[in-house]
């Protein structure tokens, strides 16, 4: 099977990225090596579901706020959609689609973080 095993952010300002991200989530960065601008993801606990990955500085400009996604979207497991919404805005990031259920799953919203990366927060129904 074909499984995604490492997700990458990329930003504008890595440092601001990182402020973003320890802050509303508690994620730790770690720096790769001497002279390269790439920073590893610990997203949580080894022993618990998911996945880590890395920050690097942007290449190529700033995605176009006016663009539909055209990237693939990451989404972090929360265990309360309004809660880590809250924790995003508080952090400098913005909701861009509110909170809306998924029947029979649970629930889910959609933010941008200070880079104007698009990033999913869901909420297990069980």
């Amino acid at each position: 099977m074909n499984r995604v095993v490492h997700f990458e952010i990329h930003a504008d300002d890595p440092e601001r990225a990182i402020a973003f991200y320890s802050e509303a989530f508690a994620w730790t960065f770690h720096a790769f090596g001497e002279g390269m601008e790439y920073w590893t993801i610990v997203t949580g606990p080894e022993d618990q579901p998911g996945i880590n990955g890395g920050l690097v500085r942007r290449q190529g400009g700033r995605p176009d706020e006016g663009q539909a996604v055209t990237a693939f979207v990451c989404t972090v497991s929360v265990a309360s959609v309004d809660e880590a919404a809250a924790r995003v805005v508080a952090a400098g990031g913005r909701i861009v689609v509110p909170k809306f259920e998924v029947p029979g799953v649970g629930w889910c919203c959609y933010a941008k973080d200070t880079e104007g990366n698009i990033l999913g927060l869901f909420e297990d129904a069980a």
